[in-house]
């Protein structure tokens, strides 16, 4: 699934340019600036997605323990070596890539910077922290034996983390944005507030189930069948309140990215149920695991999107002057 350039800008896109005497006061060009906050706001939210699928492959092919301690990957290395085998090398190329999530952090916040927007700064200080804190719910997760509350801890983090760099791409073109108020405001709050439940008995599902990461790793104790309806009665209410708002939002004439964001949402809903009933009737088949974990994803930065979307609505394009 391809996902759209969800209303947050085109990486090409820029803001209207200031004077020269403001860009010397600015210390450089703010358009140049934008240019690169913009692409390492999306660098930064395709990363976070590629860490929750590889870190699901890690759990998915028992590689939880690869790494049988941490910060080092064995007693003695910080890198697999000698007897180690392929669940090692697993695990430790899923550590390797906060190494490149700090890259994009560091980068990401020199650019914030050179856009003087405190709120841009704030959110990129946010972001970063999230960064070693992520890496530190992953050294408990393995001195814990792959808990799997601690497990769901981590994946919550990083969904977390995807959530507010679409938050961020969105600050970079709505600078000081009006919000919307009423009843259609609240709507997509309420859905916001059952997508994330949704997400975390979704962790709880998986905590009840088979994949641990490890043969020797402990389930959470819960029942997999009456968890797996719980999480079932959460999505179908989900879906309910995300078509009431798609609704909601044709009914007042919301600009067009609004219903736009809100029926990509949807779509991503009926994708992702779909696989979850799939792999249920299946006896959960890895693959099909892996993307309900990319799905899981999805829903973070789509469920935002949305949001924002009818929150904090994009003023239309003044209409061009009449000729003559």
């Amino acid at each position: 699934m391809t996902l759209p350039d969800p209303g947050l800008g085109s990486p090409t896109e820029a803001p209207t340019t200031p004077r020269g005497d403001d860009r010397r006061q600015a210390g450089g060009d703010p358009d140049r600036w934008l240019l690169w906050t913009r692409w390492l706001g999306w660098a930064t939210l395709v990363a976070n997605t590629v860490l929750v699928v590889t870190g699901g492959a890690v759990r998915l092919t028992g590689s939880g323990l690869g790494c049988p301690t941490w910060p080092r990957c064995t007693e003695d290395s910080f890198t697999p070596h000698g007897a180690y085998d392929v669940h090692s090398i697993i695990e430790f190329g899923n550590r390797t890539l906060t190494f490149v999530l700090v890259a994009i952090a560091f980068a990401t916040f020199f650019a914030a910077l050179g856009t003087r927007r405190s709120r841009l700064i704030r959110y990129a200080v946010v972001l970063a922290l999230g960064i070693p804190l992520q890496a530190v719910i992953g050294g408990i997760t393995v001195l814990t034996d792959l808990n799997p509350w601690v497990v769901s801890l981590h994946l919550l983090l990083s969904l977390a983390i995807i959530s507010l760099s679409v938050v961020f791409l969105r600050r970079i073109d709505q600078p000081d944005p009006a919000a919307a108020r009423g009843p259609v405001a609240g709507l997509a709050w309420a859905t916001m507030l059952s997508g994330w439940v949704v997400l975390y008995i979704g962790t709880v599902v998986t905590g009840s189930g088979p994949h641990a990461g490890d043969a020797d790793s402990p389930r959470n104790g819960l029942d997999p069948l009456q968890v797996s309806q719980l999480h079932a009665d959460a999505v179908f209410l989900f879906i309910g309140l995300t078509i009431g708002l798609l609704f909601a939002v044709r009914a007042v004439a919301l600009p067009a990215e609004s219903t736009r964001a809100v029926s990509w949402l949807l779509g991503v809903q009926v994708s992702q149920s779909g696989i979850g009933f799939v792999q249920y009737f299946t006896d959960l088949p890895v693959v099909l695991v892996g993307f309900h974990l990319l799905g899981a994803a999805l829903i973070a930065a789509v469920l935002t999107w949305a949001v924002l979307a009818v929150y904090l609505p994009k003023a239309p394009a003044p209409a061009p002057a009449p000729a003559g």
